[in-house]
């Protein structure tokens, strides 16, 4: 069954999804992966190499203003990061106190002597070897193309899986409307099947002793108000057009609203098995009730 076309464009995304681009930097290639799965709220989790740990606000803003809900596990990562060039750094100011320190060291002792380069260059972090970092403002250009391709990638699968779905739901939906109407029908003659059920039964007690219209009447006023489901009826047929409008015609993060609305059909539905002293009623409000589950399962995954 399609719910497409030019009039009817669905925006339902689902919170699942996967994208990955990469990009070229200088010294090596940056990986990007997206991975979203079903969360209640929004969390986003980032890793990126530690020297672009400054960029991880620039990637989430780009993130959150995408992905409204759902988890997002985010990874960059360096693809050939063994052949990045390396430079060797002497820390100057620290060898200046490593030396000031040995001369007063010295002195302290009565030791004599010089302070020597090679005694410097033993002593921790005055000269290391450290890989060529550039610097984040260069790097970002090409991160940011890449963050954007995989973004690309995860909303073009969340909006696939979103059309499944509310193709899905949109079928679940008429079954509901079937079974919303079929129950209007049975209940505008359940009080008269229930007259005919109380007559016979007292035909059978009485016998040939005259039958109390006016106590039938008054019985019969008492069960139609008791079983009575209009107004019941009249919420879920509600509660079905807003969920549709929904479905196809509001964009941004409808899973919530869904929810909202899945609970109350599921009040209502409920509300008409306990009204109704009918079995045909019964069973369809017990498909209803097995097709809100199965909207409720299917609303899970949606953002």
């Amino acid at each position: 069954m399609s719910f497409g076309g030019p009039k009817c464009e669905l925006v339902i995304r689902s919170m699942t999804g996967f994208g990955a681009a990469a990009a070229s930097v200088p010294g090596g290639r940056l990986a990007v992966e997206m991975r979203a799965v079903n969360h209640r709220f929004s969390e986003i989790q980032i890793r990126l190499p530690r020297d672009l740990a400054g960029l991880e606000d620039r990637v989430r803003a780009m993130v959150q203003a995408r992905i409204l809900r759902g988890r997002v596990e985010v990874s960059v990562t360096r693809e050939d990061a063994g052949r990045r060039p390396r430079v060797v750094r002497a820390d100057v100011d620290l060898a200046a106190a490593y030396a000031q320190a040995l001369r007063e060291l010295a002195r302290a002792v009565g030791a004599a002597g010089e302070v020597t380069i090679d005694h410097l260059t033993a002593l921790p972090d005055v000269v290391r070897v450290d890989e060529d970092r550039p610097a984040l403002d260069v790097v970002w250009p090409a991160l940011e193309e890449a963050v954007h391709a995989a973004l690309d990638a995860l909303t073009a699968m969340r909006a696939a899986e979103g059309r499944r779905l509310a193709e899905d739901m949109l079928a679940r939906l008429e079954v509901l409307e079937r079974a919303a109407e079929a129950v209007a029908a049975r209940s505008r003659v359940v009080v008269q099947a229930y007259g005919e059920r109380l007559r016979a039964r007292l035909r059978e007690l009485l016998g040939e002793v005259p039958v109390d219209e006016a106590r039938i009447a008054m019985e019969l006023a008492v069960a139609a108000d008791r079983s009575d489901i209009t107004e019941e009826l009249v919420r879920l047929r509600s509660h079905l057009a807003q969920f549709r409008d929904t479905v196809l015609g509001e964009d941004g993060a409808l899973g919530r609203k869904l929810e909202f609305l899945l609970q109350e059909m599921g009040r209502e539905v409920n509300t008409l098995g306990a009204k109704a002293n009918d079995l045909e009623i019964t069973r369809q409000v017990i498909a209803m009730k097995a097709e809100l589950e199965s909207l409720r399962e299917q609303v899970q995954n949606v953002e």
